[in-house]
């Protein structure tokens, strides 16, 4: 009996796992909107944000800055100076935080009544910088002026130390030097690091939602679900078949977008065309994300089982896409060092490998371990805990 069951659960599971696939691309414009969206609006939209801070960056550092000076005929000099670092010296406002508010400009130069006294003198004299930080386009104009001014401070306090005889160096008893060892890699990751790990989280998270919910909730509302649990067919292996297909309309989905990603950055400019897209990187955030997958989908398929229509399922979807962006907000607030047990942490360990694999970081067999280990238990969790609700007698019951 027991050398039976094995290839009988088997055949149950393909059986299903077929059926339900073939029912799904009977619905040629779900399928379509499932497998062509994302791969083509997440690149879309990745590349196109990159196109635009690129440009946006590249704008404001090349163009002429506006600059309005309260005060400029105090400082005639260092009014020159700013003129020569590309920057056009406009006539005072009536009120410098008022067109700073208003966003008319991004910054206001305004020079202290006692500039020349204190020049004179051989004292330290005031400028101020009226600025909003809380605007981050005014980061790179109010960069460009305080590194102008301190340019022209610079230069003058050491003409100054010269005129008396005195050798500039000895203003700077101590000379820090930097030596930074992130790789070209890391630092273009950078630029991924906020937002790449969670749109390829989610889309590996949800990327067999439809389905999921169809075969489970939706066919229990179409009463169609009944007929078939009341076959010999053990409950588990119809469960684990109709997860099967869903995993693997999920896996498709995901190697699309995976493909997508690789040959739009192959074709993007700028920072965009350095990033890493070799075939072992994609093997390896594929493997990464097909835990996600079965993650999701298990997960899924407990909720489904556990309501009663499409419509109470779809409802916890607004929380589920909150998920995987909780480790990002977490990051982004209070980094974490790269410790072992993160990578048995849902959502957060993806994070971690995504961003690590983005930065051409090294990863460890021992993370890798973890990694695969933790998922495919948390996996065989959810799949346990799915297959007791639907042993209950109840699920065949419709609304």
């Amino acid at each position: 009996m027991n050398a039976k069951r094995t290839p009988t659960s088997l055949a149950t599971v393909l059986a299903v796992a077929r059926k339900e696939l073939l029912d799904l691309f009977r619905d040629r414009r779900t399928v379509m909107l499932g497998l062509l969206m994302g791969p083509i609006l997440m690149p879309a939209l990745i590349l196109g944000m990159g196109s635009m801070a690129d440009s946006r960056m590249r704008t404001q550092l090349e163009s002429t800055l506006e600059l309005p000076v309260v005060g400029a005929d105090r400082a005639p000099n260092l009014v020159n100076h700013l003129r020569s670092r590309n920057i056009e010296v406009l006539p005072p406002p009536d009120d410098a935080e008022a067109v700073v508010r208003d966003q008319e400009h991004d910054v206001v130069l305004v020079i202290s009544e006692e500039f020349g006294e204190d020049w004179r003198g051989s004292r330290n004299a005031r400028v101020e910088l009226v600025h909003d930080s809380s605007r981050r386009d005014s980061d790179i104009p109010v960069g460009r002026v305080r590194s102008a001014v301190e340019e022209y401070g610079a230069t003058v306090g050491v003409l100054r130390i010269m005129t008396r005889g005195t050798s500039p160096v000895i203003g700077t008893p101590v000379t820090v030097a930097q030596r930074d060892i992130a790789t070209p890699e890391a630092r273009r990751g950078m630029l991924l690091a906020a937002f790449l790990p969670y749109l390829l989280i989610l889309s590996a998270f949800l990327g067999g939602a439809y389905l999921v919910v169809d075969v489970t909730a939706g066919e229990r509302e179409r009463q169609s679900l009944e007929p078939l649990l009341a076959t010999p067919a053990s409950r588990s292996a119809i469960m684990s078949g109709k997860i099967v297909a869903a995993c693997a309309f999920g896996m498709l989905s995901l190697l699309l977008i995976l493909l997508a990603f690789k040959i739009s950055f192959q074709f993007a400019g700028g920072v965009m065309a350095q990033v890493d897209v070799s075939w072992p990187v994609m093997a390896q955030l594929l493997l990464v994300l097909l835990v996600m997958v079965l993650i999701g989908t298990t997960l899924l398929t407990l909720i489904s089982a556990s309501v009663k229509s499409v419509k109470e399922a779809q409802s916890y979807m607004s929380v589920l896409i909150l998920l995987p962006i909780v480790p990002t907000l977490i990051l982004m607030v209070n980094p974490l060092k790269d410790e072992a047990w993160q990578y048995a942490v849902p959502f957060l360990a993806q994070n971690q490998m995504i961003t690590a694999l983005v930065r051409n970081d090294p990863i460890s067999l021992s993370q890798w371990g973890i990694y695969l280990g933790a998922g495919l238990a948390t996996g065989l969790v959810l799949w346990l805990l799915a297959a007791r609700l639907y042993h209950r007698e109840k699920l065949a019951i419709s609304a």
